[in-house]
């Protein structure tokens, strides 16, 4: 069975950016161990950046989160160092979730990454509706939400929708 792992978001305004916090600057050892789990196994490997461009704070989420981040090309948007692993997709999406996951071959997937309350879950939960006959996991110990108090709600909420909390 081919397993996936799904790098949400590590990006350095969501670590130590204009949208840092220091649960995801406290995550980014954790993640790094699980990459190299996956690559060291031959698994697949995807990275997704939020993705934005210069009129960002003219965007619908601009109005309601009105702090740029993850402006494309700029150092805010790159993948944390270190993370980056040589034949991953990298995919660039201008929202929480990603929509197009129906063009992968998902079999089992385990999702990581930034934020667990906003893009970890919108991805975890468009995967479980397109794919509900496969396993889907969420590692807790390397997401994080933008409070510990919503990072906890989400998971929660994955949880009744079938995605395993590990």
């Amino acid at each position: 069975m081919k397993r996936t792992l799904i790098v949400v978001d590590m990006q350095n305004d969501f670590i130590n950016g204009s949208l840092g916090t220091k649960e995801a600057e406290a995550i980014v050892e954790n993640v790094k161990n699980k990459i190299a789990q996956y690559r060291d196994a031959g698994d697949e490997i995807i990275f997704t950046r939020d993705t934005h461009q210069e009129n960002y704070l003219e965007t619908n989420e601009g109005r309601h989160l009105p702090v740029e981040h993850c402006i494309e090309g700029t150092e805010g948007w790159k993948i944390a160092e270190g993370l980056e692993v040589p034949g991953a997709v990298y995919i660039n999406k201008p929202s929480f979730g990603y929509v197009d996951w129906k063009d992968y071959q998902l079999e089992e997937v385990e999702i990581i990454g930034l934020c667990t309350d906003i893009c970890v879950v919108s991805n975890a939960l468009i995967i479980k509706a397109l794919y509900p006959e496969i396993q889907v996991s969420v590692d807790a110990s390397c997401c994080a939400g933008v409070t510990p108090e919503s990072h906890e709600a989400a998971l929660l909420t994955m949880k009744m929708c079938q995605v395993a909390i590990v």
